[in-house]
């Protein structure tokens, strides 16, 4: 198997020209797609949220010479490589590096997606519609104590790292994957009445006017909030790759 097979199945799953769409049309950045191309016939994958030294040993490890990312390994453009990159350290170990990003966070049963299904939201409404993706959602979920959701989501997503304002039950939530509070998603979760804010890697300006409104504001780890989505999404490529090693791995540290 070649390096393009690898990205022709991941791009069956999150389609890649997602990623250029969602950059398009709303105004921000990406790197998705093949970012390291060792040239080598694929031995087997290796799945991580990020491209971290830690990934290229458990790739070496598991005899796989690609790792799959959501995060992309090259974001910004590159003007020097040195000594502890862990791009550099996959370029001389042999290890091909493909990266879905935007692509993934977007496409249906990707980590937006993922993330309200985690959180007891069976569908909702999308803030950022593409035309086979979406973005953002406020949608319902049975109606509990703040308290007795925030175990739940604790349980559901495999950490104790969860910051948490307010004291209002939880009946209408509003998720946002990876570092998604910003002022368009917080009027959004406003216009939509939603009493519960989920997300990541908030600011404090933005935490107080939700706490203003008397919503709820739930904050995970981006690790946590992400990684939920992105290995179901790793057990689906396997099954795509069949014949072909796939392992998974997740940095607990950053849960």
């Amino acid at each position: 198997m070649q390096l393009k097979n690898v990205y022709e199945q991941i791009d069956a799953l999150a389609p890649f020209a997602l990623s250029k769409e969602y950059c398009d049309t709303y105004n921000f950045y990406d790197n998705s797609g093949i970012l390291v191309d060792c040239g080598e016939d694929v031995k087997g994958v290796l799945c991580s949220l990020d491209l971290s030294l830690r990934a290229v040993e458990e790739a070496k490890r598991a005899g796989a010479n690609v790792i799959v990312t959501h995060h992309p390994a090259i974001y910004q453009p590159v003007s020097s490589l040195k000594r502890g990159s862990a791009v550099l350290a996959c370029a001389q170990a042999g290890i091909s590096v493909i990266s879905a990003h935007l692509n993934l966070d977007s496409a249906p049963g990707g980590i937006d997606e993922e993330l309200m299904l985690g959180l007891g939201g069976i569908s909702g409404r999308s803030m950022h519609v593409l035309t086979d993706g979406t973005y953002g959602k406020v949608f319902q979920v049975t109606e509990e104590p703040l308290e007795s959701f925030t175990a739940r989501v604790k349980a559901r997503f495999e950490t104790e790292r969860v910051v948490v304002y307010g004291a209002r039950p939880v009946r209408k939530v509003a998720s946002f994957c990876g570092a998604g509070m910003d002022e368009s998603t917080v009027a959004f979760a406003l216009a939509e009445g939603a009493d519960t804010f989920v997300s990541s890697d908030a600011k404090h300006h933005h935490i107080a006017a939700l706490v203003e409104h008397d919503v709820n504001v739930v904050l995970l780890t981006h690790y946590a909030a992400e990684n939920y989505g992105f290995v179901r999404f790793a057990e689906n490529l396997k099954n795509k790759l069949k014949g072909l090693s796939v392992t998974v791995f997740t940095d607990e540290r950053l849960l």
